[in-house]
């Protein structure tokens, strides 16, 4: 299992659940992306301010989910 992954079931409750809105409104196309994206964006920024996950892993998921790529 790579380190990815284990961070992945790690995560919190709350980052999973708007990973998990996310995921399956790209996957419907859904019109409220912009909405699901912004709540992403603030749960894993949320996640990493209160230290439920490190900057490397914030860096992970705004990439691998939002395609934001912050150096």
């Amino acid at each position: 299992m790579q380190e990815e992954e284990i961070w992945e079931l790690t995560l919190p409750e709350y980052l999973k659940s708007d990973i998990d809105v996310f995921v399956q409104g790209e996957k419907e196309k859904s019109s409220l992306m912009d909405c699901y994206w912004g709540e992403l964006y603030g749960s894993i920024n949320m996640a990493l301010y209160d230290c439920e996950i490190s900057d490397e892993e914030a860096k992970y998921l705004r990439k691998k989910y939002l395609g934001l790529e912050v150096e």
